[in-house]
């Protein structure tokens, strides 16, 4: 997740416009910037690693002359975050003839990469973006592309015929010192909007980019390809250059809700994130996603640490690689691991780390602990040149983007698929589950985005109901068998940290061992009940919650009657989802039912009392 900009100016200076407006972005993306513009056929370029007030304390953004340019603030996915490799990236020409800025993920890049540095391109970076304007560079070249809709530009036509190559989400904007009074846009997935003015075009990734400049916007679709000359915008389908028709719309928010994209909160807004988040997690680089499982599969033992939610995605990740894979992992909390198993981890000792920051103190502390004693450390995060990737063997960026809300929604379950995908490779390497199955989990784990998509859609409202009913609760359980223990324990944080409602959450079957001593009429009890093999023992325990009058509510599979008749209250999640993934889909009612149980109780969700978002003190 990354912000773009750009604009095509009347009169005045593109770039401190520019400037402004991907500071306006900066919560997309903060680890580097950078610009280029257009001036009397010349391309002129500033950027740099680090946040956009420390760049422009070094460069002065503002001094590039011209009134065409776009931007770039990056969330890094591929390559960390140096100088070379912030956008706008280039071709080979020296000095370069072709700019792109880019946010998405190009899923075929490293092909594509190979194939254009076996016809002689020489790439400057590590990132999946540089493939574009090589492409675009490559058909200018040589004039291997299809006129398509009348259309007359040679650079036009190359960029088309580059967009055709790519596989995965964009995205961006192209410019070329061979048609420079000309911005080219496109887009498929990653999010992208026009803005209409008196004296300008501006295009964007999100609509608090040029809101100060004018609320007239246009909304871009998948497959197209926009055109900003000073005198027209068009926009034309990349499959056959054909124009489209599109009305231009009046946004009116409030500054407040201006970078929440409309939302109240961005609690609310990453939880509705989650499906493209998650789309974003099954484009990983194939390369990475077969390391991590070869050095798995090659430990004695794997320790897997975490703080938190983190913790919790890996206690579930232990349920799937255990039933998948037939791999023993211990997940253990950070904080514990050196008193816990600083003495007994050596070289054949993998540890998994997971974090969202890649700089958790209590993390990096065990993996330090680790490290002295031999042990190969893999990664997980979300923060690409966070510690944690420099001090991994090997380490997967999970792509979910930032996440500015304290409480982590989309980044726990970007952090499930992740894990989900190990586990399923390690399973395939091993060979302890059938094709069969392989082949079942691999379809569905493609359908988990479309299911949160649809509990999203579906479903809020009907949490929303629930919180207001129960608002007035003191206390929760949070129950579930297996892997929905961990489902559970998630749910119970989330409730905590932004509602302040003391929560407990136990494994079902320990119910019995004290929890139920608290049960009185109308006590609250969750139970995540997916149809895996602990269906029929959890129903056995709602009966016994239920006897000593207990309020039920489950989230269960949509009709699921045997227990949707025993409950109170239940949310329904779409049928066929196999038991080891179902964390992922259960979880999000979980997560909508803490945040309206926050707004009905008076809570900012956003900023829970005393809680940070990185916490990097031990």
């Amino acid at each position: 997740m990354c912000g773009i900009f750009g604009c095509i100016l009347k009169e005045g200076q593109a770039a401190p416009i520019i400037h402004a407006a991907l500071k306006r972005l900066e919560y997309r993306g903060y680890d580097s910037v950078g610009e280029a513009t257009l001036d009397e056929g010349k391309l002129y370029v500033k950027k740099d690693a680090g946040k956009i007030d420390e760049v422009h304390m070094r460069r002065n953004l503002d001094d590039l002359p011209g009134r065409i340019g776009i931007g770039h603030t990056r969330w890094a996915t591929h390559g960390a975050p140096f100088q070379v490799n912030a956008h706008p990236h280039f071709d080979c020409s020296d000095p370069p003839k072709i700019a792109v800025v880019h946010n998405g993920i190009i899923e075929n890049f490293a092909e594509l990469r190979r194939e254009l540095e076996d016809a002689g391109h020489v790439f400057r970076s590590k990132t999946d973006t540089e493939v574009i304007p090589h492409l675009i560079e490559e058909y200018l070249n040589s004039k291997q592309f299809a006129t398509k809709g009348n259309v007359d530009s040679e650079f036009i036509n190359a960029t088309i015929a580059a967009i055709g190559r790519l596989q995965g989400s964009y995205a961006l904007a192209v410019v070329s010192t061979s048609d420079p009074d000309m911005i080219l846009c496109a887009r498929n997935e990653s999010p992208l909007v026009l803005g209409i003015a008196d004296n300008a075009w501006y295009f964007a990734s999100d609509i608090p980019a040029f809101l100060p400049l004018t609320n007239k916007i246009i909304f871009v679709e998948n497959g197209e390809l926009v055109v900003l000359r000073e005198n027209l915008l068009e926009i034309r389908k990349v499959a056959d250059g054909s124009l489209v028709s599109r009305e231009t719309k009046l946004v009116d928010w409030p500054p407040e809700m201006v970078e929440k994209q409309g939302y109240p909160h961005f609690m609310l807004k990453e939880i509705h994130e989650q499906p493209r988040c998650l789309r974003n997690t099954l484009r990983l680089q194939e390369k990475y996603l077969e390391l991590l499982p070869t050095f798995l599969d090659r430990a004695r033992e794997v320790i897997m640490v975490a703080c938190g939610t983190s913790y919790h995605a890996c206690l579930a990740a232990s349920y799937m690689f255990s039933k998948l894979s037939f791999l023993a992992t211990h997940p253990v909390i950070a904080s514990e691991f050196t008193e816990q198993h600083g003495k007994s981890v050596s070289i054949d000792s993998t540890i998994l780390a997971v974090s969202q920051s890649g700089e958790t103190a209590d993390t990096l502390a065990a993996v330090e602990t680790a490290r002295q004693r031999a042990a190969t450390i893999l990664g997980l995060t979300n923060v690409v040149g966070s510690t944690l990737t420099r001090i991994s063997r090997v380490y997967v960026g999970q792509q979910s983007g930032p996440e500015i809300g304290v409480a982590a929604t989309k980044t726990f379950t970007s952090q499930l698929s992740v894990l989900s995908q190990l586990a399923i490779r390690l399973a395939k390497k091993r060979g302890k589950v059938s094709q069969e199955e392989i082949d079942l989990l691999e379809e569905k784990i493609e359908e988990i985005p479309d299911i949160v998509e649809n509990i999203v859609e579906t479903q809020e409202e009907k949490v929303r109901t629930l919180a207001r009913k129960y608002k007035g609760k003191q206390c929760f359980f949070f129950l579930g068998r297996g892997i929905s223990y961990a489902t559970a324990l998630e749910g119970r944080l989330k409730l905590m940290e932004v509602a302040y409602v003391p929560s407990i959450a136990f494994p079902a079957g320990e119910s019995k061992h004290g929890p139920i001593s608290l049960i009185t009429q109308g006590f609250p009890v969750i139970f995540v009940c997916p149809p895996d093999e602990t269906r029929r023992t959890v129903i056995g325990n709602i009966m016994e919650m239920k006897a000593r009058g207990a309020s039920i509510i489950a989230i269960c599979e949509k009709g699921d009657e045997d227990i949707i008749k025993l409950v109170d209250d239940y949310v329904e999640i779409k049928e066929g989802i196999p038991g080891v993934l179902s964390p992922i889909p259960y979880v999000v009612p979980l997560q909508l039912f803490a945040y309206y149980m926050a707004i009905e109780r008076g809570c900012d969700p956003d900023m829970p009392r005393n809680l940070a978002k990185s916490v990097t003190v031990k």
